[in-house]
């Protein structure tokens, strides 16, 4: 079975100077390195139009346009053993506090060593669930608490509940900036206009809102608590970016790395080392689908995004009063 895979984006100018292949393995996280490869020596992934070699240079504003057909197991999903941090468990629920880096559920270019593979060995009646139990979704960079249902009766249950936005999660995040109060961004969000590998703030798009509070203010940025009254794809990441507050670390949304100057050298360390959004799912409330209370659970930060906060405190320390 073959599935057509079709997008077209602008190279960024944070990538001038790469490689082509390297360029579009970081535009194009869900494909491997190799198989861009192959597009690009077969002519399927073209620049402005012309077929290139990977080893050619970028200088950004290129236009990147993929058009390929992939072969497609026709097979169900496979169960592995994938180690889950899990925070709770009962008949109908499980809730997991994902790593950065785990994929929720498998797509092209990602068909194993995903969250999904792992519930599947964990709990081998999944598979007989929509999407293995799996109700909403982290991005793959993005830690921290998922529910995943376990029967189908919790399965709607949840849905339901998120439909009708009565499920809370309350997220944290270091952004660029320094915000000088809380808020909310009540701003539609659809698919990038030129950018198809994007989500932006766009006229017409679905309805998005996100509330945010100031935790922590350092000299260049500011920790923040956000909560999500809708579920939209990079929703946190796009609002804040929209608001010119972009996550640190965030490499669709943040542009390329731009270091403050006078910062204490174990920042700047640490800033060019932490590769991925500063965001963390960190407490998540809802009404259990068997005794309809509310129940809730929080964990604490990942260590890279503890680590982080850290460091900015050691540098607001390190400036004189």
């Amino acid at each position: 079975m073959e599935e057509k895979i079709e997008h077209q984006a602008i190279i960024g100018e944070q990538y001038s100077g790469q490689r082509l292949d390297q360029a579009v393995a970081k535009m194009f996280t869900d494909y491997s390195r190799a198989r861009l490869q192959g597009w690009i020596k077969g002519g399927q992934l073209r620049v402005d139009g012309d077929v290139k070699r990977a080893k050619d240079k970028v200088w950004g504003g290129e236009t990147v346009k993929i058009d390929a057909t992939l072969e497609v197991q026709d097979s169900s999903w496979v169960a592995e053993d994938i180690p889950l941090n899990i925070v709770f468990e009962d008949d109908s629920l499980l809730v997991i506090n994902k790593p950065a880096g785990l994929v929720v559920h498998p797509a092209v270019g990602n068909y194993t060593g995903t969250l999904l593979n792992a519930l599947l060995f964990h709990c081998p009646g999944q598979e007989n669930l929509p999407r293995a139990g799996i109700v909403h979704r982290l991005d793959k960079e993005t830690s921290g608490l998922m529910v995943v249902a376990k029967t189908l009766k919790a399965h709607h249950h949840l849905v339901d509940q998120l439909q009708h936005r009565e499920v809370h999660r309350e997220y944290e995040a270091v952004v660029n900036g320094v915000l000088t109060g809380g808020g909310t961004v009540n701003a539609p969000i659809g698919r990038h206009p030129q950018q198809r590998v994007k989500m932006a703030v766009v006229e017409g798009g679905k309805e998005a809102i996100t509330q945010y509070r100031v935790a922590a203010r350092y000299e260049h940025f500011t920790h923040v608590r956000l909560s999500l009254e809708t579920g939209r794809t990079h929703q946190i990441r796009v609002h804040m970016a929209h608001k010119q507050y972009p996550l640190v670390g965030d490499p669709v949304y943040g542009g390329r790395l731009r270091l403050p100057k006078g910062i204490i050298p174990e920042l700047e360390d640490c800033l060019r080392h932490f590769k991925r959004q500063a965001l963390h799912a960190k407490k998540l409330s809802l009404v259990h689908p068997e005794t309809a209370e509310w129940v809730e659970w929080e964990v604490d930060l990942s260590d890279d995004f503890q680590h982080l906060l850290d460091v900015l405190q050691r540098d607001r320390l390190a400036k004189p009063d």
